[in-house]
């Protein structure tokens, strides 16, 4: 009966995690804002300080047509999924040293989360 308790514990925590790792694209919107200062999100746009984040997700980095990249984020073989994306946003500086975002990055998990689930709306 003991073990069995410990096992639905364990499934319920497990399944909050996932959850809330799995992010709100609605709240993650809210959070593009910030991003949308240099970034632009719109299918067939153009770039702005940063490049168009449109169908970043599956995407391998610095391979947007007609952006110049860092030397280091070309160098780096990232392909956007959400787990780089999130530690992508969570600080750039720390995933890709040298790279030309000056961005420090997003402290709150929830909203990593949220903004990753919004880039992955973007198709």
């Amino acid at each position: 009966m003991l073990r069995r308790s410990f096992i639905t514990l364990a499934l319920l925590v497990s399944s909050a995690v996932a959850a809330q790792a799995a992010g709100d694209a609605k709240a993650g919107a809210a959070v593009f804002k910030r991003c949308a200062v240099c970034h632009t999100n719109d299918k067939g746009g153009g770039d702005g300080l940063g490049p168009n984040l449109f169908g970043v997700v599956g995407r391998k980095a610095a391979t947007r047509s007609g952006y110049a990249y860092s030397g280091p984020l070309q160098r780096a073989g990232v392909i956007w999924s959400e787990p780089t994306l999130t530690k992508w946003v969570a600080g750039p500086a720390r995933m890709v040293p040298g790279n030309k975002m000056a961005f420090p990055g997003v402290t709150s998990k929830k909203q990593q989360a949220d903004v990753v689930a919004y880039l992955g709306t973007l198709k």
